[in-house]
């Protein structure tokens, strides 16, 4: 608890839950070492928070930076979560206005270390200006940088580097400097969607690929959540980088009492008679806006499959107030017996840890994939956005996951849903990957070895000299 004694550490995460609760556990995890935390964000993401442990209050002070108005962004609106993805880049312009006071800040306190996010070209341009030691954090897996070649070094930001691709095409094949055999590649449907979001310059002025390069120019090293023995390979990939690249552990989250109120109370009941491992979770978390004819495809595949299944559904953004028309006409009542779905917020952890449930059908994302895998449960993964292609093409190449088929043009449907659960769950010839998920659950759910990661990073902060 003494090693980071006296040292003052301040994160500054981007404005998305998938970037903020990392952000949080790191901010934990060090507090735990006796580091003094101040966790910058705005008042509503801040309410939105976890509640660090008690006894770490006093090392954990949450610092409220109001969001600047901006033409086009919607009012209350503070997190990717409340705005549809067109609707993102105005919340970069807001969030890129909060520099003079994220300058006043540091200013006032002169802290140790700044810990920032990829997406702060900004609060690395003030650290570089005042001459503070910062260290952006990735919240995203090795697989993704080494496969996107961002941390490919250069020492001018500015210049145009060659891992840059011309097209969309260029990212539906495995990069030359990967250098073994790799099924780590996006689909043509989504690599059109990706290049232009990642490469191409937004509203705010810059590409998310400008940010994360500005954001790591000039750092004393990345931190990046991960672990070598999920994705060695790939880490060494990074390693080349000339800073160093910390493995910080998986920050997996601990383990929970089931929730016991409201419809969950009913819903965990429900559960408790189910045969161990009979259940399929899904869950697509809160920033897959998904069409009316996703929701229809998976629900009507889940009936195929004949699986039991526990379903959080965030309510869509197109169904009635009361979402009566958020599932298939009919579906509930043929489904009433092997299937709930609960429209809004839901206890994943709690869910994935009981013994009911044997997998798991949801999109691919980083810290989805970290929580359900340390409980050994099957994957069947149907990716969406960003990173989660290629986190789904990772697991899949480790013998973790099946990923759902999809057309050419990216549609899917329900019986390539209900092909894949069976295959997961129940038939013979999905046993290697039921126990491949129990195999990896050791390493994943290893508090013991993530901790070991997470010490290494507490050296590096404690003994390079920055004052």
């Amino acid at each position: 608890m003494d090693e980071g004694r006296g040292q003052h550490l301040v994160m500054v995460p981007w404005l998305a839950f998938g970037h903020l609760i990392p952000f949080f556990h790191l901010s934990v995890a060090l507090a735990k070492e006796g580091f003094r935390i101040s966790f910058l964000s705005t008042p509503k993401n801040i309410q939105r928070l976890p509640k660090p442990p008690q006894d770490l209050t006093a090392l954990i002070t949450f610092v409220e930076l109001p969001l600047p108005h901006v033409d086009g962004l919607q009012e209350g609106a503070e997190a990717t979560v409340d705005l549809d993805i067109p609707n993102h880049d105005y919340l970069k312009m807001a969030f890129d206005l909060l520099r003079d006071p994220f300058r006043r800040f540091v200013t006032v306190h002169s802290p140790n270390w700044i810990i920032h996010d990829l997406l702060n070209h900004w609060t690395a341009e003030i650290a570089r200006e005042m001459g503070l030691p910062f260290i952006p954090f990735s919240v995203f897996s090795a697989t993704p940088a080494a496969f996107l070649g961002v941390l490919e070094p250069k020492d001018d930001p500015s210049e145009s580097w060659p891992a840059r691709p011309d097209s969309p095409r260029a990212l539906t094949c495995s990069p030359p400097w990967i250098r073994f055999p790799s099924k780590v590649t996006l689909l043509p449907h989504e690599a059109n969607g990706f290049f232009s979001g990642f490469y191409l310059p937004n509203g705010s002025g810059l590409s998310d690929f400008q940010r994360a390069v500005q954001a790591i120019h000039g750092c004393e090293a990345i931190a990046i959540r991960t672990c070598p023995e999920y994705e060695g390979e790939y880490l060494d990939v990074i390693n080349k980088y000339p800073k160093p690249v910390i493995p910080v552990g998986l920050l997996p989250p601990e383990k929970t009492e089931a929730a016991g109120s409201g419809e969950w109370v009913e819903i965990f009941r429900w559960l408790d008679g189910k045969e161990a491992r009979s259940v399929v979770f899904v869950g697509f978390g809160s920033e897959c806006n998904l069409s009316r004819n996703d929701v229809y495809e998976i629900a009507n595949g889940l009936e195929l499959s004949n699986i039991d299944f526990l379903w959080a559904l965030r309510k869509p953004k197109w169904a009635a107030d009361d979402g009566s028309d958020a599932l298939p006409p009919g579906f509930v009542s043929r489904t009433t017996g092997r299937g709930v779905v609960s429209l809004g917020w839901a206890p994943q952890m709690e869910i994935l840890a009981h013994p009911a449930i044997g997998g798991s059908l949801f999109h691919g994302g980083w810290g989805s994939l970290i929580e359900t895998v340390q409980y050994g449960h099957a994957l069947v993964v149907l990716p969406f956005i960003n990173d989660q292609g290629l986190n789904a093409r990772l697991a899949v190449e480790k013998g973790l996951a099946l990923e759902v088929e999809r057309n050419e043009d990216g549609s899917f449907h329900r019986e390539a849903i209900a092909r894949a659960l069976r295959r997961a769950i129940v038939e013979e010839d999905g046993e290697h990957l039921r126990r491949r998920s129990r195999e990896m659950a050791t390493i994943f759910s290893n508090q013991q070895l993530h901790h070991r990661y997470l010490s290494g990073f507490v050296d590096f902060l404690k003994n390079l000299k920055t004052k």
